[in-house]
């Protein structure tokens, strides 16, 4: 039966000193308990600049949810900024992407952390309530296909056997590995992945299955990645996938599967991410912003600040950042307050860093 887990949302305190980067868990109660902590990640640059800075004279509530895979980054600005402004309150929300949306066109919330584009159903939504909102790519993710670590055999698996597995028809079909390749061994085959509303849900059912949000239901899903990653860490028969970002922070107690799309295996880092070497699996991440809220000088000044550092923190956490002229444009998108979105809705599979600046010049 699949597990549907509640919205998780947290007040991030001003934290007293912020000279290194938080380590991101949605909550206390959530981090896997049988991990141990994560290390303390490297400060990247925006810390230092965030410290150095004078205090902004701001304050008020600013309200976020939506998508767990792009979570640790908005986390950690939000901490940041919080040391230039300690008197605002910043509310994150981790719904999934499209739990973030609904919020958002319901106008709940004025920032939207989002794993794919905005749907068209969405944005119409959005337009019914007279939402116009400005889309801002910041980065990119690979979606990875992880295993308990004991397992030895599953190191690389082509696209056409993730689809045998997750396709609607697999459903209580194909439930042990020797089924998936022969020579694998007989053992059952616990499937754990993004909940329904997740982003990275819709985007790896388009990549793999073949058409977004079908696949087979008969899988544990969850909007918390730190859940999923529990639950991997403790079933030997298990395979998963969510955001890269959580598999580096916990690698040294998962396996990662390699993917080949036809070119041979290859497995996410950084630099298959970056290069757009890692498919189908790679994909631009982003936050989107109500345009009408950025009349709020809070507001304002937090998606300021978080442009100005966002790339120093997206590898911190585990993702690729853009190339210096795709933030420069992302930045000229929101000094001209472009509302929309350039992509035609949904996951957009295959679409590489290049692509995002010809889009955004457009």
């Amino acid at each position: 039966m699949k597990r549907v887990w509640m919205l998780i949302v947290i007040a991030l305190a001003l934290v007293g000193c912020a000279a290194e980067l938080p380590t991101a868990t949605p909550a206390a109660s959530a981090t896997p308990a049988s991990a141990a902590a994560a290390p303390t990640a490297t400060a990247p640059l925006a810390t230092a600049t965030a410290l150095s800075a004078p205090a902004l004279a701001v304050r008020g509530t600013i309200a976020i949810d939506g998508s767990s895979t792009v979570f640790p980054i908005t986390e950690a600005m939000a901490r940041l900024f919080q040391q230039r402004a300690p008197n605002v309150n910043i509310q994150l929300g981790v719904s999934g992407t499209g739990g973030g949306f609904k919020t958002f066109c319901a106008g709940e919330t004025v920032i939207s952390d989002a794993s794919r584009p905005i749907k068209a159903a969405e944005a119409a939504k959005c337009a019914a309530a007279g939402i116009d909102y400005i889309e801002l790519p910041i980065g990119f993710d690979g979606i990875s296909v992880v295993l308990h670590p004991a397992n030895d055999w599953a190191t690389c698996m082509t696209v056409a056997e993730l689809k045998m597995i997750w396709e609607p028809s697999a459903a209580g079909r194909i439930t042990r590995w020797s089924q998936i390749r022969p020579g694998w061994p007989d053992q059952p085959l616990e499937l754990y992945g993004a909940g329904v509303d997740s982003g990275t849900y819709d985007y790896f059912t388009s990549a793999i299955v073949g058409a977004e949000g079908v696949s087979r239901q008969d899988y544990i899903g969850s909007e918390d990645d730190y859940l999923i990653v529990q639950d991997i860490m403790q079933k030997p028969g298990s395979l998963g996938f969510f955001g890269y970002a959580y598999y580096r922070e916990f690698q040294d107690k998962l396996g990662i599967v390699a993917i080949d799309n036809g070119s041979g295996c290859v497995a996410p880092s950084e630099t298959t991410i970056n290069t757009g070497t890692y498919q189908p699996l790679s994909r631009p991440i982003f936050i989107y912003v109500r345009r009408s809220a950025l009349t709020q000088p809070a507001v304002a000044a937090f998606i300021e600040f978080y442009l100005a550092h966002v790339a120093d923190v997206v590898p911190e956490v585990g993702y690729a950042p853009l190339p210096p002229r795709a933030y420069t444009l992302v930045q000229q998108r929101l000094e001209r307050q472009v509302t929309g979105s350039v992509f035609s809705g949904g996951s957009q599979v295959g679409v590489s860093i290049e692509d995002i600046l010809a889009l955004e010049d457009q």
